[in-house]
């Protein structure tokens, strides 16, 4: 790749409250699946970086969990300072809130980029569910009012809407700079890592209302074979009564999370896939420091 003396390359760093729709926005920009998405608040819990490199410049969005008030947990406040270092590192700010719905938590965000020092963009999601359109006209006019935004882009992750505009003005906020990872890598994430949290995307959606969020996922063992690759994995969950939730009757649960789980892996994998998964309890996971840090949450 020839690099020409004006690139440019940044960290933009995608901030909102939980489940404004961040992680389908960066999946949608990246053509790909960074971060598994769910309708549950919480969903992401790391800071995942995902890499676009266009031939004049590379964009490193920072993909991270939702600033929340909740945070009585170890974990909570964990995702919080994730999510608050990013904007220390940033030199482009996507505030990314939901068109149809703004909250309490939308205005201690947006308190808290009242302070930042780089540009912040407004970004406006899930456009194409506000009817009639003309809403969103004022939509727009409550934004513009709610702090001084660099710009306010209305778009539609899901429906890739706006989202070209969007790109083509991001790098004009970056420096000039060579790029900072190499041409081919996607994500700052291992396989590993994607794998498992595939897992966890695929119980969440399974258990609906009856899980709370005391379960994480961790790969035990990866082993490429003759056929492909043999994955052994761990859920985790927080007491006894939650281990019966999520092996469910006769192991049903397991079962459809682990088919379903597998056929993803494989996809993301290339190669077949044996996938073997086990329930274990580790009490009070999520308020322990030592268990998080063993569990591949990482101290900001």
């Amino acid at each position: 790749m020839n690099i020409p003396d004006d690139y440019r390359c940044g960290m933009v760093a995608v901030i909102g409250r939980p489940n404004v729709g961040k992680s389908t926005f960066i999946n949608t920009v990246m053509g790909r699946k960074v971060s598994i998405v769910t309708a549950k608040p919480q969903t992401t819990r790391h800071r995942i970086l995902a890499v676009l490199t266009q031939a004049k410049q590379q964009i490193i969005f920072v993909d991270t969990p939702g600033l929340h008030r909740k945070s009585g947990k170890a974990m909570n406040r964990l995702m919080n300072r994730t999510a608050a270092n990013a904007l220390a590192d940033a030199d482009l700010i996507l505030f990314v809130s939901d068109a149809t719905r703004w909250t309490s938590e939308d205005d201690d965000v947006v308190q808290r980029l009242k302070s930042c020092k780089v540009p912040v963009i407004a970004l406006l999601n899930k456009i194409d569910k506000v009817h009639p359109r003309e809403k969103l006209l004022d939509g727009l006019a409550l934004m513009s009012a709610r702090m001084d935004f660099t710009e306010i882009v209305p778009i539609s992750a899901m429906k890739n809407d706006n989202l070209d505009h969007l790109l083509e003005m991001i790098p004009a906020f970056l420096p000039e700079s060579p790029p900072l990872f190499p041409e081919d890598m996607k994500t700052d994430r291992s396989d590993e890592f994607h794998i498992a949290e595939i897992i966890r995307e695929k119980l969440t959606l399974m258990l609906h209302q009856e899980m709370p969020y005391g379960l994480t996922v961790q790969v035990e063992r990866m082993v490429k074979e003759k056929k492909g690759f043999a994955i052994n994995a761990i859920i985790w969950v927080e007491r006894d009564s939650q281990k019966g939730i999520a092996v469910g009757k006769n192991g049903s649960v397991l079962k459809k999370v682990g088919r379903a789980a597998r056929l993803e892996i494989s996809e993301l994998l290339g190669q077949p896939v044996h996938l073997e998964l086990w329930v274990k309890v580790k009490s009070n996971w999520a308020d322990n420091a030592t268990d998080l840090m063993n569990l591949g949450y990482e101290a900001p």
